[in-house]
């Protein structure tokens, strides 16, 4: 009897394991299949304008009477939209109003969602963040520039958008057709610009970091970037206004909202060359879609939270005690304060994106009239209950200061 229960016992215990696999591995499908649940986009953008919080409304009509915003404005509160508006003209050479669903060329923006496509494919193994360039573009024609250094515009590389801009200029090139990022690339290994500094020396943000990891999405994935982008972060997140735009590609970038330079209305900037490389620029987007992305990152639909608290530290040093920048986001972070948030200026639009994390307030701005409309958000910030992000209102010490 002893040796039939000794069997049993060595017979169940594999049994046993078994069953504990398989319902711990049930339980790993289970949060899983939470975490990939997709949002509920009818309720996260449901809005109604007769509930518009009225501080903000009159903070931002201010804004516009006395500084002349122009553009798309989304203030969500705890996942909750509180107002929402389009303020001005998409397009003042035919007098076309803003709607709320009008998409923006998203500049520097767009960079938040190339590093979200860069940790993504770190995620998965495809690259490490320590990877030089050079394991990608052999023809790289500079040493010790990694994917890590680019994320935190430390690579010191020259900015590629002057450098082309003064050999199409030279050479006579037809400013009409977009530059593709791969050939963006060749003239960046076949002319060797002088770089800037060395890498890891300090902070130089530009925009070749990001058309680099554009590149690098595109040569590692095998698609272009726009399908990358696609499937992989503006798919997942519900962004179904949310699209890149390359010169390269289309002739004429098909949105109706047009860039205003210099702060003025004649000055309406026509799409060239400089606007066909992505990663740096390049994608358009709405308030709304910007919404669900910062839901959609919140809710660990993009990236594991672990890959998502690495791309928020601050890698530079502080600027006025409180400015920083991480991997593709610009950081400020205070005592019991933190905001993630990325500005944008390119070719006539100009914007400001805020994610408060301790206190779950959304701001997106978008503007395609580019003035100083952006520098005078204090009272926004004050209305709606969160820190002011804006470095000149700080000393070093990181008080804040009577200017």
């Amino acid at each position: 009897m002893r040796l039939v229960y000794k069997s049993l016992v060595v017979f169940t215990a594999p049994l046993l394991l078994l069953a504990c696999s398989s319902k711990n591995k049930n339980k790993d499908q289970s949060q899983s299949q939470i975490a990939a649940k997709p949002l509920d986009t009818a309720t996260l953008l449901a809005y109604n304008p007769k509930n518009a919080d009225k501080k903000i409304d009159a903070v931002m009509q201010e804004l516009h009477r006395t500084r002349g915003f122009n553009g798309n404005v989304l203030v969500a509160k705890k996942g909750k939209i509180v107002y929402e508006k389009a303020i001005g003209w998409a397009d003042y050479l035919h007098r076309d109003s803003l709607k709320i669903g009008s998409q923006f060329e998203l500049a520097s923006v767009t960079k938040t969602m190339t590093s979200t496509a860069i940790l993504q494919l770190m995620e998965r193994g495809k690259l490490k963040l320590d990877d030089d360039v050079k394991k990608f573009f052999p023809d790289f024609p500079y040493d010790g520039v990694t994917i890590r250094l680019l994320l935190t515009h430390r690579s010191g590389m020259m900015n590629y958008v002057y450098f082309i801009d003064d050999i199409y200029r030279k050479n006579h090139l037809n400013q009409r057709k977009g530059l593709t990022n791969a050939e963006a690339m060749k003239m960046i290994a076949d002319n060797k610009p002088t770089r800037f500094n060395e890498p890891n020396k300090r902070f130089l943000y530009n925009n070749s970091n990001f058309m680099v990891l554009g590149s690098i999405i595109e040569k590692v994935s095998g698609m272009s970037y726009a399908q990358f982008m696609q499937e992989n972060v503006f798919k997942p997140a519900s962004m179904a206004h949310t699209h890149v735009y390359s010169k390269a590609v289309y002739d004429k970038i098909p949105v109706d909202v047009v860039g205003h330079d210099r702060g003025q209305w004649r000055y309406s900037v026509v799409q060239n060359f400089l606007d066909g490389p992505v990663g740096d620029k390049g994608i358009y987007s709405t308030v709304g879609d910007l919404f669900l992305f910062d839901r959609a990152l919140r809710a660990g639909l993009l990236l594991k939270p672990a890959t998502l608290d690495s791309a928020y530290v601050p890698r530079n040093p502080m600027v006025h005690g409180h400015f920083s920048y991480g991997y593709g986001w610009r950081t400020f972070t205070a005592p019991g304060q933190e905001v993630i948030y990325h500005t944008g200026w390119w070719h006539g639009f100009r914007h400001i994106y805020l994610r408060d994390m301790k206190n779950d307030i959304t701001v997106v701005l978008l503007t395609n009239l580019a003035n100083g409309s952006l520098l005078k958000l204090d009272d926004l910030f004050n209305t709606v209950g969160m820190p002011v992000v804006r470095k000149s209102a700080y000393n070093g010490n990181g008080d804040t200061s009577d200017d």
